[in-house]
């Protein structure tokens, strides 16, 4: 594309970041402009799982996290060893889920990014049918091999976008908002993003 940057194109498949399960295949066209702005995705994926399942999955998700009688509070996961603890896998997948949108915005032609460890978690108790957490999350940069600490404010409700307000240490710049436009799951975590383009 000479001098509006350069334009890839990307046949993948996308898991279920749990069972390692197919997903869906997806095609998709990413232009990365040579101004510094973000790239510009289009993107058509083919589910092999049903939606209906999927969005099963997100309500069981919701409803083990909705009938905590107190708020969920949580450092380092997963440990050391690699190990989450059970009660803790629905923060995780939501982690993974938010912090997708994060490696999805801060990704360039030549930096991507992986998630390494939830550092802490906090839920708060809201009033509405939303649950809502506070993270921070370190994420693993490639090629450098930085670990990036970041801050991200998540609010979900199944059948809507997942929230995402993030402020990442290295950039030193106000909060950004990370949310998408369709509808996310927590359960198809992949979804339609490519977490790691």
């Amino acid at each position: 594309l000479g001098d509006s940057g350069h334009k890839y194109y990307l046949q993948f498949t996308t898991e279920d970041y749990k069972s390692g399960e197919n997903a869906g295949s997806c095609l998709a066209t990413v232009l990365y402009p040579k101004t510094k702005s973000a790239p510009v995705v289009n993107i058509k994926c083919m589910h092999t799982r049903d939606q209906k399942q999927i969005q099963e999955e997100d309500d069981r998700l919701y409803r083990k996290i909705r009938h905590q009688t107190k708020p969920i509070i949580g450092n380092n996961i997963p440990d050391s060893y690699g190990n989450i603890e059970p009660a803790l896998e629905p923060v995780w997948a939501l982690a993974v889920a938010g912090s997708s949108y994060i490696m999805w915005e801060k990704s360039t032609e030549n930096l991507g990014y992986f998630m390494a460890q939830v550092k802490s978690v906090k839920q708060w108790i809201r009033k509405d049918a939303f649950i809502e957490f506070d993270y921070t999350v370190l994420l693993h940069e490639i090629p450098t091999q930085e670990m990036i600490s970041c801050h991200m404010r998540l609010t979900w409700l199944p059948g809507h976008p997942l929230k995402v307000k993030y402020f990442c240490a290295s950039e030193n710049q106000g909060l950004e908002d990370g949310s998408g436009m369709e509808s996310g799951s927590a359960a198809g975590i992949l979804h339609e993003r490519g977490a790691n383009f």
